[in-house]
């Protein structure tokens, strides 16, 4: 028994010098990076954001400290957002009283289940907004009230909400514009928030456009069938559906199931690469947890993918997965399963 626990004890002592020495070894290519994105990259972006070597750094994570600054120029403007644009709508935020009319129209709510609290009416975007900052990212104690980016939060998301009526403020919409403010200054945060929504698979998910929405959960099952059919068919035999894990995830941009470090990866490379990398990245999810979800049933499983388990090396180890999954049904890609879908629904 002696002898037993002191391998042990050495097991764990050679585990943590390990780990250690791959903490050392991250901090210094950080340095590295940061010096290469700082003088070589941002100062000739246009010329360098596609060069090999600029994808390649960009695929093992940003360093914090020029993240924020690639963010803002991988999104760009293309709505062609002013400072004085912003200014407008965050005065009619901060004057607006809402009729119960217009509140109806400034906020969707998904929702994936049939509990009564799906079908009570739209309360006000304010509200909602004030309650969903509250409890944003709770670890960082920034954005809760009393927090210094607590007000400030809630202005952004209060300005958007007059700016894009149509869209409105979707449950969760604050933590991606909490995210963007811990890398941005205010209006770069809106700017990127308002441009992010804009696209298409987010615009999608955050109207609430079902066709749309199921046209997307149809080509990602087309190629989670080809990709991983082992977890497929069980998925299939226990009733998990892509709602019950995806819509979170898209509607999240990981924040919800992945810890902020991993997620913030994710965000570096979807901006790199586009929405396709969001579906990547869900395949790269189950893969790696594909053993233990083999195990488990409908509602174990969706327990599991709300909340992912946080381990050692978590980022390269999602990583490896996801770069050993390449989206593609046979020979063809993302873009062109998903207009099949398109297509068949014409026909």
């Amino acid at each position: 028994m002696v002898a037993a626990a002191r391998r042990r004890g050495l097991k764990e002592a050679q585990k943590r010098q390990q780990l250690q020495e791959e903490k050392v070894r991250q901090e210094e290519e950080i340095c590295s990076n940061t010096l290469t994105w700082n003088q070589h990259i941002l100062p000739h972006w246009e010329a360098e954001r596609s060069s090999r070597r600029t994808r390649d750094l960009w695929w093992g994570g940003l360093p914090p400290s020029v993240r924020g600054r690639v963010w803002n120029l991988a999104i760009g403007n293309e709505l062609n957002i002013t400072a004085d644009l912003y200014e407008i709508f965050l005065s009619r935020a901060g004057e607006r009283t809402l009729s119960d009319g217009e509140t109806s129209s400034l906020i969707f709510n998904i929702s994936v289940s049939d509990s009564p609290e799906a079908h009570i009416p739209p309360t006000d975007p304010l509200d909602v907004i004030a309650r969903d900052v509250s409890s944003t990212l709770p670890s960082l104690c920034l954005f809760q009230k009393g927090g210094p980016y607590h007000e400030l939060l809630q202005s952004i998301l209060g300005a958007y909400t007059c700016y894009r009526p149509d869209v409105g403020y979707v449950q969760g919409m604050s933590s991606m514009a909490a995210v963007l403010l811990l890398n941005m200054d205010e209006l770069q945060v809106f700017t990127s928030f308002s441009n992010l929504i804009n696209r298409p698979c987010r615009l999608a998910f955050c109207r609430g456009d079902h066709p749309t929405m199921l046209r997307y959960f149809g080509a990602f099952q087309v190629i989670f069938q080809e990709s991983l059919p082992r977890l497929f068919l069980h998925f299939q035999a226990s009733g998990v559906t892509p709602d019950l894990y995806l819509l979170d995830w898209i509607l999240s941009l990981y924040l919800k199931p992945l810890p902020l470090d991993v997620a913030c990866r994710v965000w570096d490379v979807f901006l790199r690469d586009g929405e396709d990398f969001l579906f990547r990245t869900a395949l790269g999810i189950l893969r790696l947890h594909q053993d233990v979800l083999m195990d488990l049933e409908l509602v174990s499983i969706a327990q599991f993918l709300s909340r992912l388990p946080e381990e050692e090396l978590l980022s390269d180890r999602l990583f490896s997965c996801i770069a050993a999954l390449p989206l593609l049904s046979g020979n063809r890609k993302w873009t062109q399963v998903l207009s099949s879908g398109r297509d068949s629904e014409r026909s």
